[in-house]
């Protein structure tokens, strides 16, 4: 059966676009050159919360209707993947956000006693905190009932998906850099250790946007993920040992008894960055089809991911 909609992509950007267009009636094709557990959002922490995204007025707006979404999911952890935390973000002021902090619930800036480790400012929260597996094959599994078709193979260009739907929807991440082709794609590679959680129960980051080292670690029920790096232009995917030691440095400067938990693995992605930020465009195809562009979310995919699917698929529709 030809589908209505082709979605090139099977990240959670992918994923979230799919659902929404699933939702309005029409028949989604997904094709994925990996199945869900092996695509970059799989790498990811997942704290929600703008990082390393462009441009900041509309990434606020995304990010904010991205989170009304989680919070619901936050009802059945179990099956999404998606449980609110509490946690601490260092070396941030709440008058150094953007608009979008002031619908934040229960954000609220810390006293210097209140904050851990070598920091002396910081907010408090309580945040949508994603078990990225988990919720990636939640959300592959709540598509395909609404009628959906994840196919785990990649397309060689968008006039193949083309031939399969008139509409396509570019999902690609840092693969719309050959496919576009778009030399303003660029990695930027983050590197995680996971570890046996010593009882850790909250999260912690200290994250400089413009540094290529940060420090934070995410409890998830099976591990405490550590972080982590954001090295632009690196396409290394096999962990670095030095990074690696690192990051559990680092982590045990907040919190001492990481150094001394075991290490289960290592994790590399490369995040999909793009110069001038977002893009969310769409563009007529050869024989009256359209293509509608959905990349560039850099560090941020996972936050924005629902606001942005709903522009997306507004523009599919026409």
């Amino acid at each position: 059966m030809r589908s209505d909609v082709i979605v090139v992509g099977g990240g959670v950007v992918g994923l979230a676009t799919a659902t929404r267009l699933a939702e309005r009636g029409l028949r989604v094709l997904i094709r994925s050159r990996d199945a869900v557990t092996r695509t970059t959002s799989a790498v990811a922490g997942a704290l929600w919360w703008p990082y390393r995204i462009e441009p900041a007025a509309e990434a606020g707006t995304w990010a904010l209707a991205s989170l009304r979404v989680y919070e619901e999911m936050a009802a059945d952890p179990e099956r999404s993947g998606v449980r609110r935390v509490s946690g601490v973000h260092a070396g941030v002021a709440l008058g150094g956000l953007g608009p979008w902090a002031e619908e934040v619930g229960g954000l609220r800036q810390l006293e210097p006693d209140e904050v851990p480790g070598p920091y002396r400012t910081g907010l408090g929260a309580r945040l949508p905190l994603i078990d990225m597996p988990v919720h990636l094959a939640f959300l592959r599994s709540r598509f395909e009932a609404m009628g959906g078709v994840f196919e785990e193979r990649g397309v060689t260009g968008f006039e193949e998906a083309a031939a399969l739907a008139p509409v396509v929807v570019d999902c690609a991440g840092l693969a719309a850099r050959e496919l576009v082709p778009d030399p303003g794609m660029r990695p930027v590679r983050g590197q995680l250790v996971l570890v046996e959680n010593p009882g850790i129960e909250e999260w912690f980051t200290a994250a400089d946007e413009s540094a290529g080292e940060t420090t934070y670690y995410f409890p998830h029920p099976d591990r405490l993920v550590l972080g982590g790096t954001a090295e632009e232009g690196d396409e290394r995917l096999a962990p670095d040992p030095a990074t690696a030691a690192a990051i559990v440095a680092r982590c045990a400067r907040v919190r001492p008894e990481i150094a001394e938990a075991r290490v289960l693995g290592h994790r590399v992605g490369l995040r999909p960055a793009r110069v001038g930020g977002v893009r969310i465009e769409a563009v007529p195809l050869p024989g009256g089809g359209r293509l509608v562009h959905h990349y560039g979310h850099g560090g941020a995919g996972v936050t924005v991911a629902w606001g942005c699917a709903e522009r997306a698929a507004e523009l599919a529709v026409g």
